[in-house]
């Protein structure tokens, strides 16, 4: 099939520079940001295993984490039937069915959805935004990615731990406004943070995301990594990041 036949209105295609693969999207819904990719190099590419992705929107992890871990499946777990649809279809366009699942449903009903302790990895890049801050409406896949709508974090983490298995990893990535709350509810529901790297834009300036990797009834103990700079200066990715793209 030519690619362009799984494209509906409104809809392109980007590639993604890793081996070949490529994604749907719709510029007037979301499309994937840096965070997602920064989240696909945080966890290790020798990552093997089960793994869900919490809110995968247009599949963009599970896709470039088929091909950066050894993680035999990679399941998605997407409320926006719409936004579920068009990462089914990225995911056939990439021939990637026998690893990844896309599913439409809801987080906050995962423990009924699958068994306990089902998945050795999850991951997930939730909405970061509290309630209505900022929100100019409550309606489609954009404010749904920004806002807390459909989801609070404190779903996403009681799913991830239901989802684990023991000493399994969680790996999110978040803003760092929000990171006392976010440790907080992590051991709440019993996922220890482990690894902690906070991300710059520049050198000289606060970090605007936070990567995280908690562990299913870990051990407390953090390891702060360095942090992570995007650019060198303004338009230059530094050295890191792009091998994190993988340019």
């Amino acid at each position: 099939m030519n690619k362009e036949e799984y494209l509906l209105p409104g809809e392109r295609i980007d590639d993604l520079q890793l081996k070949g693969l490529q994604i749907i999207q719709n510029p007037e819904w979301f499309c994937f940001g840096m965070d997602a990719v920064l989240l696909s190099g945080f966890v290790p590419d020798g990552a093997k295993g089960n793994l869900m992705d919490l809110g995968c929107g247009n599949g963009i992890l599970p896709i470039l984490l088929s091909a950066k871990t050894r993680c035999s499946t990679l399941t998605g777990l997407e409320i926006q039937g719409r936004v579920a649809q068009m990462a089914q279809r990225s995911v056939r366009m990439n021939g990637l069915e026998d690893r990844i699942s896309i599913l439409e449903g809801d987080i906050r009903e995962a423990g009924r959805a699958f068994a306990p302790a089902s998945f050795d990895i999850v991951t997930s890049n939730p909405p970061y935004m509290v309630k209505e801050h900022g929100l100019l409406t409550r309606e489609g896949p954009r404010a749904a990615a920004r806002h807390e709508i459909f989801c609070t974090f404190r779903d996403v983490a009681r799913a991830a731990r239901h989802l684990l298995k023991q000493k399994g990893h969680f790996y999110l990535v978040h803003r760092p406004f929000r990171l006392v709350e976010i440790l907080l509810q992590l051991r709440e529901a019993d996922l220890e943070p482990k690894r902690l790297r906070m991300v710059h834009p520049f050198a000289d300036k606060e970090p605007n995301m936070v990567l995280i990797d908690a562990v299913r009834d870990g051990r407390p103990g953090i390891t702060v990594e360095p942090p992570l700079f995007v650019f060198d200066r303004e338009g230059v990715f530094t050295p890191e990041l792009r091998e994190i793209y993988g340019s």
